[in-house]
């Protein structure tokens, strides 16, 4: 009995409704999983309504492959998934900061939060691959480009309003 695959749709938040209907489970069952998996944590919104991201959706269908498919119990689920957690977080790069030439004008690095940092998706991400690549290699780097910019994306939003807030006060 297997899987049959599920087509993530590409946006940045996900209601507790869609994440249901994409992993096929009820609400309360979510819930649930939230309480006994600390890996699945959604966001809530300024209503208290939970925004789940790609990652918790992903998340969520995993522990549904193994509790379901793979019939382990909750905890050898959890020990499973923290074991396949740590396995992906121990590919981490830690960059220095970037060097700045000092040339005498006071040019500075582009930010992060910069109006006018350009990036160029004229492309999908996927085209600009090299072709030699192998695809589950270029389908692992499509999803981190997309993890990456869903996250600029929400810390832009987050530094935005703490912004506003400091600016209101």
């Amino acid at each position: 009995m297997g899987q049959l695959a599920v087509v993530i749709p590409e946006k940045i938040y996900f209601k507790i409704g869609e994440v249901c209907e994409l992993v096929g489970v009820q609400a309360h069952v979510l819930r649930y999983w939230e309480t006994e998996f600390p890996m699945l944590s959604p966001q809530k919104n300024r209503s208290g309504q939970r925004s789940y991201r790609r990652r918790d959706v992903e998340i969520a269908l995993r522990i549904k492959q193994l509790l379901y498919e793979e019939m382990f119990t909750i905890a050898g689920a959890k020990k499973k998934l923290q074991g396949e957690m740590r396995e992906t977080t121990k590919l981490k790069v830690v960059h220095p900061e970037p060097q700045v030439e000092n040339d005498g004008s006071n040019n500075l690095v582009q930010g992060l939060f910069d109006d006018d940092l350009v990036i160029d998706d004229s492309e999908p991400v996927i085209a600009r691959m090299p072709q030699s690549m192998t695809p589950e290699r270029r389908e692992a780097l499509k999803s981190l480009a997309d993890q990456l910019l869903e996250l600029r994306q929400m810390l832009k939003t987050t530094h935005k309003r703490e912004s506003e807030e400091r600016l209101r006060k």
